[in-house]
């Protein structure tokens, strides 16, 4: 249980205030513990991570309790143990879960504690199950598909009736017209 001062210094202040700003913007959040990462690991997972505008700050943990406490969010507390990270994702946070779990498998002492997407919090293993459900754009893509097979089916069924009909007159042309 952290300590709490009668009187909070003016740049503890400030640095909830960022830490504050930097979550604010966004509504998912993954919890790492990224002790035994090389900077050049690092570098690379950020690099990464942003492709899919993802910050990943290293939080003081109880600058970012008093954050996700002040921004009214479920509980998060029990993430903010030891060396954090967060990867903060204003969205698709399973794609975001994804880049973070297939880097473990180079990067081994990356450690993902948890999520919070949207108002859930997610243990580790419930958010590798996150991880790999299909994101956003691919579901919009199957609903898309699924949406759009009914429509190319009548489709086909429409011009393929006058198909039938052009193919029966030519069978009749030709049966007369070899007949005569």
């Amino acid at each position: 249980m952290a300590i709490v001062a009668k009187k909070i210094q003016d740049s503890k202040t400030k640095a909830i205030g960022e830490i504050k700003e930097s979550l604010g913007k966004a509504k998912d959040f993954i919890f790492t513990d990224y002790r035994g990462l090389t900077v050049e690991q690092i570098t690379n997972l950020r690099r990464q991570l942003r492709t899919k505008e993802v910050d990943y700050k290293v939080v003081k943990n109880n600058f970012a309790r008093i954050a996700f406490q002040q921004l009214s969010t479920p509980d998060v507390s029990g993430y903010l143990v030891g060396p954090t990270a967060v990867a903060i994702s204003p969205r698709d946070a399973n794609e975001v879960a994804k880049i973070l779990f297939d880097f473990t498998k180079e990067a081994p002492a990356l450690h993902i504690k948890g999520a919070l997407v949207g108002d859930s919090v997610y243990n580790a293993a419930q958010t590798e199950a996150f991880s790999k459900l299909p994101g956003r754009l691919e579901l919009i893509s199957m609903l898309m598909s699924v949406m759009n097979g009914p429509a190319r089916n009548l489709a086909a069924a429409l011009n393929d009736v006058p198909s039938r009909l052009v193919r029966t007159i030519k069978a009749i042309a030709d049966k007369k017209g070899g007949v005569a």
